[in-house]
């Protein structure tokens, strides 16, 4: 049987950044493996779960099917990590709130709306401050920043998306993306964090050159991808 995958190819970014930027601003641990693996089938487990809100799904039995079964190593996982570490089950606590918006709009039909799309990134993110308490086994300034630099950078990439898909030629989400994505620059260079302002700069300069013209879904996702590996990269190497 083919595995039921998400759909949203643009997660995956959003998934794995965040993680690799924690482990990577703090310390690689063997933890972060069991840790990693519970991640991705939990992100894994979500789809099929959030799927069973909908109102009229003909499939609930496929769904949930598919939810137990990726929830088989996310429980094994999960033993491993809090064995390693109990205080590990605050981040799924705090998680829960970012979940059960996420359930309501899929109740709704509505996944695609902005504040479903920010509920899921602040949940990634919180995934990112996990991986950096994995090797570090605290939380400081550092490992906030790890949820802040995301969520500014995907935040504008959710902005960016909606302006060449879904909201394509709606003047308001145009200059919200404009103006969002240059508040961010004016931010960091505000605040004296200059090398940090290049992370972001090729995120503005995509929001306004790519801006109504004609390009597929599939160069949208390929350019997110190349962009949100060029904001790793480049954070890892200035913080």
């Amino acid at each position: 049987m083919k595995p039921l995958l998400p759909k949203q190819h643009g997660a995956w970014a959003m998934l794995l950044v965040p993680f690799f930027l924690g482990m990577g601003l703090g310390q690689v641990s063997w933890i972060h493996i069991p840790l990693f693996i519970g991640w991705l089938f939990l992100y894994l487990a979500t789809y099929p779960l959030l799927l069973c809100f909908k109102k009229r799904n003909k499939q609930r039995k496929l769904h949930m099917k598919w939810t137990a079964t990726y929830f088989v190593p996310v429980i094994v996982s999960l033993i491993i990590v809090l064995l390693y570490d109990l205080r590990f089950v605050y981040f799924g606590l705090v998680m829960v709130p970012f979940f059960i918006v996420n359930a309501y709009y899929a109740k709704q039909n509505n996944e695609r709306a902005l504040l479903n799309d920010l509920s899921a990134i602040c949940s990634f993110g919180i995934g990112g401050v996990a991986s950096y308490f994995g090797g570090t086994g605290t939380i400081d300034l550092l490992a906030l920043s790890v949820w802040g630099l995301s969520m500014l950078f995907f935040a504008g990439s959710t902005f960016f998306v909606k302006t060449m898909i879904r909201e394509k030629g709606n003047p308001k989400y145009r200059w919200i993306s404009w103006g969002f994505h240059f508040g961010v620059v004016l931010l960091f260079i505000g605040s004296g964090y200059y090398l940090l302002t290049i992370a972001y700069l090729p995120s503005l300069v995509r929001a306004i050159y790519f801006y109504g013209k004609a390009i597929t879904m599939m160069k949208v996702g390929v350019l997110e991808i190349v962009n949100s590996a060029f904001f790793l990269t480049v954070v890892l190497l200035v913080i």
